[in-house]
């Protein structure tokens, strides 16, 4: 008899299910279920992308550093205090890899990323789930669930799927409230769409012990290179690389993501135009009986008087070739989260929904 056994944890861990791309016997099919960028990535790093073709034969820096250079330039940060992985995924599981393990605690929130909890019993940690008020973060909740094994605290702000954050003043309570030896991560894939929003940069700057981390996936449009970063004091950057792969991201990924991030005019225009469409639609949506909160995001996390109700009306969007994220999983059963498409894709929603709510679905 075979006694392989995994790690104590590992069988506990729900796989994680990304957003449907398919609707069967359907071929006009707009999804909307991932929050990608419906105008796609920077012409210049599709332009960067055909012409690291001619060096696929090359391996890939080890230490990014014209990444890092890039970032820091744009950012106004320290190239020393960047790291870069495959998605911020990967970062955040440098930093469980790192700073947790059997018998600690790992905080996340309610409503928060569905990631954290896989990434804690992935080294046999114990995730610790915090309830949120009305589905914002509450920082006193947060605060109050540590214990003398925690770890690692886990905030995404602004929040997924809840599209809501907390301000700065907020964070830095928490950050400041933290038992000595808590590591505070602040998981900011959706950052870009905060007009004059730092992320949590400065937070990270003033202290010891706070990550900020960022994506690619989003605004820039390049969910399928699988680039994220970090940003975190020398000390933990030191500590971080040492449990990352070499060549973890590839010449094409860095390539292109060097020069998206660069690309300030474009991720000015979409960030100007999913400001206007989710004004739009939130408006629409609120017209046709479905509120939501004011989101900080590229979706809209639409709210239903049931379960039943929503899940009702996620059937009649599929029929119409419309793919959105059903949000039970996240602690919102009564909720549909709805990317924020380009014009067309927003008018097709604002349509479905409201035949949806007067019996015409």
């Amino acid at each position: 008899m075979n006694h392989i056994t995994p790690q104590p944890g590992i069988m506990d861990i729900a796989l994680y299910q990304g957003g449907a791309s398919h609707v069967a016997g359907l071929s006009d099919v707009i999804k909307l279920s991932s929050n990608e960028n419906p105008h796609g990535p920077s012409p210049r790093a599709t332009q960067a992308v055909r012409d690291s073709a001619a060096r696929l034969h090359r391996y890939p820096s080890t230490d990014h550093a014209d990444l890092r250079e890039a970032i820091g330039a744009v950012h106004g940060l320290d190239p020393a205090q960047i790291i870069c992985g495959v998605g911020s995924d990967e970062v955040l599981q440098f930093v469980v890899h790192a700073y947790a393990g059997a018998g600690d605690e790992v905080i996340h929130t309610e409503h928060g990323f569905s990631m954290y909890p896989i990434l804690a019993r992935m080294v046999g940690a114990a995730p610790v789930k915090v309830p949120e008020q009305d589905r914002r973060v509450d920082v006193d909740a947060i605060l109050a669930a540590c214990t003398e094994r925690t770890r690692i605290v886990f905030l995404t702000n602004p929040g997924n799927p809840t599209a809501t954050m907390i301000p700065e003043a907020e964070v830095a309570r928490l950050a400041d409230g933290l038992p000595p030896g808590v590591l505070l991560v602040i998981d900011g894939a959706y950052t870009e769409f905060v007009e004059g929003f730092d992320g949590g940069a400065g937070i990270v700057a003033a202290r010891e012990h706070v990550i900020m981390t960022r994506t690619f996936s989003k605004i820039y449009g390049l969910g399928g290179m699988r680039v994220g970063w970090g940003y975190a004091p020398r000390s933990i950057i030191d500590v971080l690389n040492r449990v990352r792969q070499p060549f973890n991201l590839s010449g094409t990924a860095l390539a292109a993501a060097e020069a998206a991030v660069r690309d300030r005019d474009y991720v000015a225009f979409c960030r100007r135009e999913n400001a206007r469409l989710r004004a739009w639609l939130a408006e629409a949506l609120a017209d046709a009986g479905v509120p939501s909160d004011p989101s900080c995001t590229n979706f809209i996390l639409a709210r239903f008087g049931s379960r039943q109700e929503a899940e009702a009306c996620d059937t009649a969007l599929q029929a119409r070739g419309l793919i959105v994220r059903r949000v039970a999983g996240y602690g919102l059963p009564d909720a549909l989260r709805i990317t924020v498409g380009d014009e067309g894709a927003c008018a097709r929603v604002a349509e479905a929904v409201r035949a949806f709510k007067e019996g015409r679905a």
